[in-house]
Order: structure tokens, then sequence, then C-alpha cells
């Protein structure tokens, strides 16, 4: 019990590596896929509504196996920890555009006229003005992504990434007499010790911004 418990917390720091890389990655990249699904071009908004459905309609595991195999560079090719951390990233950029855009949807269309009848510009108007009141609204849902980012975060042992349920694993194989299924109750253990914070702590954002609203 107690070596299952070891090995798998030696996974914990890769798995919060892949999780939080991946986030800040989703974060950052949601923003132009949101600008695009928002743009009065045409062309440019059916470009991104492409994009976004195809990244969201293929199964995670799917994407992380197509740059893991798939993808390199004369030779050069994606090791297992960023092949991870750049197919979830995409992924949650996916997600988190889409949320994004749907708190700007719950905007009054008046505070955009307001502002263009103040003579204040369209980027001030979106960074100063609508971007603050739309990032109110998309934190509990950020929130809850997070938490199943960190779940989805153990796909990546599917690739070879030495995360928690990599670690159980190759620890059950080792010791198939002696360990059975305990490694991964300790892993799903770990998770839920790591969820349930962040899982109140977006059900309290929530319901203090429902009662501000």
């Amino acid at each position: 019990m107690g070596d299952a418990l070891l090995i798998v917390l030696l996974g914990l720091p890769m798995t919060l590596l892949v999780t939080v890389l991946s986030f800040t990655i989703g974060v950052i990249g949601g923003i132009p896929l949101m600008l695009g699904l928002r743009s009065r071009t045409r062309w440019v908004r059916l470009t991104c509504r492409f994009a976004v459905d195809l990244i969201r309609g293929v199964p995670p595991i799917v994407w992380l196996f197509l740059l893991y195999f798939g993808v390199s560079f004369g030779a050069i090719r994606l090791d297992s920890l960023n092949a991870a951390v750049w197919g979830l990233g995409i992924i949650s950029s996916a997600y988190l555009a889409e949320i994004y855009r749907g708190a700007f949807a719950t905007l009054p269309s008046g505070q955009a006229e307001a502002s263009a009848a103040l003579g204040l510009g369209g980027t001030v108007t979106l960074t100063r003005i609508l971007a603050p009141q739309a990032l109110r609204t998309a934190l509990p849902s950020i929130a809850t992504y997070l938490l199943s980012l960190l779940k989805d975060s153990s796909i990546a042992s599917t690739i070879g990434v030495a995360d928690m349920v990599f670690n159980a694993t190759m620890f059950a194989r080792q010791n198939p007499a002696t360990a059975g299924i305990v490694p991964f109750f300790i892993a799903a253990a770990v998770y839920l010790v790591i969820s349930i914070p962040v899982a109140v702590t977006a059900r309290r954002l929530d319901t203090r911004l429902r009662r501000t609203a």
C-alpha cells in the first residue's frame, strides 16, 4: 500500500504540469478563436466555427495520438509531454473560446453602442468595458472546465507521460499478484483530493456571482 501510494504521488507533479500548461495554452489560445467567432467577416467567423467544432468533435485521445505518432519536423518528433500539452492545450482553446463567446453574448448590446457613441475605439471598448464583465460571467465555467481538464490529463498516460495513471499502471503490471487495482484506487483518491476544492470553489464563485447579478 505504501509503495503504491509513493509511486502514484511521484506522478502527481507531471499531472499538475500537464494540466497547468495545457490550461495556460487554452486560456491564451481561446481569445483569438473567440474573436474570430464574433467577427463580422463571414469567412473568418465560419473558419473559426469550423475549427472549434472540429477540435471539439474529435476525442482527445485521437488528437494526442495524431500529434505523438503523426507529427514530425524532419527527423524531429514531438515527445510525449509536448504532444500531451499541445494536444490538450489546443482542445482547451476550443472549449474556452466557446465559454468566452457565451459570456460576451450575455452582455447587453447597448454597452458597445454607447462606447461607440462616446468615441471609444474598438480595442478600448473590448479590453476596458466588455472583457472585464464577460470574464466575471465566465469564471465559474472556466473553473469547471479546469476541473474537467485535470481529469482529462490522465489521457496523457496513453502516450507515455509519467503521470499518476501511468505510474499506477506500471506498478500494477510489475506487481500483479499483490497490487491488483489498489494503485488505481489511490490515483482516484488523489484526483478527488485535488478536484474537490476546485469544484467547491467553482460552486461558491457561481453562487456569489448569481447573488450579485
